[in-house]
């Protein structure tokens, strides 16, 4: 088939792709879902810990802190592949240049966010928990720090939220891009 095609310079079949192109989109798409899975899957286990730990929200913070600082490896991890993959896909002709700029800005985005959130936000949270302590739900209401961890806090899932939708977004413009390919 392949001569044929080769022959009467026909292109090849789009409705078999090769198997190394199916391998390379499993794996874009497998580390969209690692991340967005993670996103979706944090605040659920973060609800459950503090209910659970109500009485103990130090312990149940510490807890909160440690499985973010893992989500944000995953999705450091995922997003740096992902990226790799919408780079370089392209090149492989799985994808046209022009239909993974918009997913490629998007993850791009994402880890700018996880990198901040780990990097400014979380260390400046675990500061003003020191400060005021060890834990920061026996401190005043009223105290700079504590509000200033809050205001921390509520940036943090404001960022964990806008990951979520740009990764959402990303995975509707990547699969708008399989319809392009052609």
């Amino acid at each position: 088939m392949k001569h044929i095609q080769h022959v009467l310079h026909l292109p090849p079949n789009p409705l078999y792709p090769s198997p190394m192109k199916t391998a390379l989109r499993t794996i874009l798409y497998l580390a969209l879902i690692v991340w967005l899975g993670a996103e979706i899957f944090f605040p659920i286990v973060a609800a459950i810990t503090f209910t659970t730990l109500q009485p103990d929200t130090h312990s149940a913070g510490a807890i909160v802190g440690q499985l973010l600082r893992i989500l944000h490896g995953m999705g450091l991890v995922s997003g740096m592949v992902a990226l790799a993959l919408l780079a370089l896909a392209p090149a492989w002709a799985i994808y046209k240049p022009r239909a993974v700029l918009a997913p490629m800005c998007l993850v791009v985005f994402m880890i700018a966010c996880t990198v901040y959130s780990q990097y400014a936000i979380i260390p400046a949270m675990d500061q003003d928990r020191v400060a005021a302590g060890g834990a920061i739900d026996t401190a005043d209401a009223a105290n700079q720090i504590t509000v200033h961890f809050n205001k921390l806090h509520n940036r943090s899932e404001h960022f964990e939220e806008a990951i979520l939708l740009m990764g959402l977004a990303t995975v509707v413009l990547t699969a708008w891009a399989e319809t392009t390919r052609d």
